[in-house]
């Protein structure tokens, strides 16, 4: 009975073993995350629409300017006045009450998660950001639906990896696979997902991780297409090169969109602060009280009503003088900086791109009207400045050039486009120290680079410690047991006749063995091969391949050899980082 009793033990140590360590067990977690991120997405772009209409009575009411609503004529276009107080009332409890981290534009909360709480987010932040961002933006709040995205697809990967209890390496990996399946199902843009988790979320473009995101984006793309059909995500005109002299233009223009997608970053924080300092009362009631000031600037402008896309397309057409142009640059700026202050939930990244689209359009009706034998139309420097203020905003170039390329589906524009984003990329990191994500970290004194800098440069030779005397593989359990007994690791490695590392015993293993009806001879049945670092791990591989393994530790064997060379172990590494003084 005891050695039946031990069968799904032993299967259940195979199962969490191969989750935990085998490569090919990403395959399955990223599709899963995927998938039910690509659901999720295509049911918070469904939930958006439906508060929309409930709203207004219509699915996008920010290009229809001044209309009464559908549901109350009566009103006018004063309705506008009061559908952020009503949807605020209704988000504001729900977030204060169940997910505070669902408040702001999500992202930097997923980059905090990633780099200081091991991946961890809670996995109700999924339900509540969905609704409280979908209530905002069906209400009018002037953000975007990508960063509710990316954290709710960020917060269904760490809730599977929680839940299957793997380390924290699969854990960050599982949230960058939700972030890149989120900004994939939302764009319809597999592509870019990837390079937006890599570049913003992980920072780090290892194989192995590329390879799961990818998968996780393909997956999240297919089902977000089969749902809501295969189009691009914006329907614009074509552009092309006019002139070789315009690849001066569109660095110029690069200069000009990086400097007001810092801007951006600038105005939102600082009305942040200023929400911060006016308002007195309870938090869950902030979002319904500002949605009166929400709710005056939507009277005044009423193209700010939600993200805005049609908005965007209209001025990227040439609808919109220059005068135009720049009233909705500056309104987007204060009506986005203004709904994340009072406490809305939304994204910065489709505000940032409405921005940029009218900056490069309106620097393209002047560039055209000074040159216009020699310039495109207005509307190419309008997509070109969307990348640009996106890459000056972010610092994520590749992000933004991946993204422009897929949004629009037009190759002409690459090579304008790649310069436009270099050049503000650059004048955003002469002008700010942090980009538009990081700053809301910073600004709580949260350093996400600083546990990658307090252990960058360390390798497993570094910290490893002295490798334990091994066990002969045919030493019997007796004699394991009394070894093991002596050892603070509780497990030893095991060679065989010629010296080769065969693998580790544990004492639990020993233990259970010496307790069965026929128990074997020797140590050689219960030998478990795990993860062994070489030489060259870094710090990074280490914590993530001493997760859940911190009381036993990891052999060190160097590449091409055989033999246990050292040992590393949490103590090890803390103790590199923080000798102990000898006495």
């Amino acid at each position: 009975m005891r050695y039946s009793r031990r069968i799904p033990v032993f299967r259940q140590r195979f199962w969490t073993t191969w989750v935990s360590d085998s490569s090919s067990a990403i395959v399955p977690l990223a599709i899963a995350v995927g998938a039910v991120t690509g659901i999720g997405a295509v049911g918070f772009r469904e939930l958006i629409t439906l508060f929309t209409r409930m709203f207004t009575g219509y699915d996008d009411y920010s290009g229809l300017g001044r209309v009464a609503s559908a549901h109350w004529p009566t009103l006018g276009f004063w309705f506008l006045l009061f559908t952020p107080v009503v949807a605020g009332a209704v988000y504001g409890p729900i977030v204060h009450k169940f997910a505070p981290e669902a408040r702001g534009h999500g992202v930097p909360e997923v980059m905090y998660a990633v780099a200081h709480r091991r991946g961890r987010i809670a996995p109700q932040v999924t339900l509540v950001k969905a609704l409280a961002s979908a209530l905002c933006i069906g209400g009018g709040g002037s953000v975007g639906r990508e960063g509710p995205i990316v954290q709710i697809g960020s917060a269904a990967g760490s809730t599977v990896a929680q839940l299957l209890r793997l380390p924290t390496s699969r854990v960050r990996l599982l949230v960058a696979c939700g972030a890149a399946a989120g900004i994939s199902a939302t764009f319809n843009a597999p592509l870019a997902g990837p390079f937006f988790a890599m570049e913003l979320i992980l920072r780090d473009f290892a194989a192995q991780s590329f390879g799961a995101v990818v998968l996780s984006s393909v997956v999240a793309d297919v089902i977000g297409r089969a749902m809501m059909g295969d189009h691009p995500f914006l329907t614009l005109p074509s552009f092309a090169v006019h002139s070789p002299v315009e690849y001066g233009l569109y660095s110029a223009l690069g200069v000009l969109a990086g400097a007001v997608g810092v801007l951006f970053s600038k105005v939102l924080y600082l009305v942040e602060d200023a929400c911060d300092w006016v308002w007195r009362g309870p938090e869950w009631a902030r979002p319904a009280v500002g949605g009166l000031a929400l709710g005056a600037v939507l009277v005044a402008l009423p193209q700010m009503y939600g993200v805005g896309y049609p908005v965007l397309e209209n001025a990227v057409e040439g609808n919109y003088l220059v005068p135009m142009l720049l009233l909705l640059l500056v309104g987007k700026m204060f009506a986005t900086s203004l709904t994340i202050g009072i406490g809305g939930s939304g994204g910065v990244f489709a505000p940032t791109l409405f921005i940029g689209a009218m900056a490069g359009t309106a620097f393209g009706e002047v560039a055209h009207h000074l040159f216009p034998t020699v310039t495109e139309a207005p509307g190419a420097y309008g997509l070109i400045g969307m990348g640009a203020a996106l890459a000056g905003a972010t610092r994520a170039p590749v992000t933004a050039v991946i993204i422009l390329f897929e949004l629009t589906g037009q190759y002409s524009i690459i090579l304008p486009l790649m310069a436009a984003v270099a050049v503000a990329a650059g004048t955003g990191h002469l002008l700010s120290k942090e980009t538009i994500y990081k700053a809301k970290l910073w600004r709580r004194g949260i350093d996400v680079e600083s546990a990658h800098r307090t252990l960058s440069g360390l390798t497993a030779t570094d910290v490893a410690r002295p490798a334990p005397d091994p066990l002969p593989e045919d030493t019997s359990l007796e004699a394991a047991a009394a070894v093991l007994a002596e050892s603070s690791l509780g497990v030893l490695p095991v060679t065989d006749s010629r010296g080769d590392y065969q693998g580790c015993v544990s004492a639990e293993d020993v233990a259970e063995a010496l307790n069965d009806d026929a128990p074997p001879d020797t140590v050689s049945s219960l030998i478990r091969r795990p993860i062994a670092l070489d030489e060259t791990a870094d710090s990074e591989k280490i914590v993530g391949a001493l997760s859940g393994r911190g009381a036993t530790g990891l052999p060190l064997l160097y590449a091409g050899h055989t033999a246990v060379v050292g040992w590393v172990t949490y103590e090890s590494l803390l103790e590199r980082l923080h000798p102990v003084p000898r006495s």
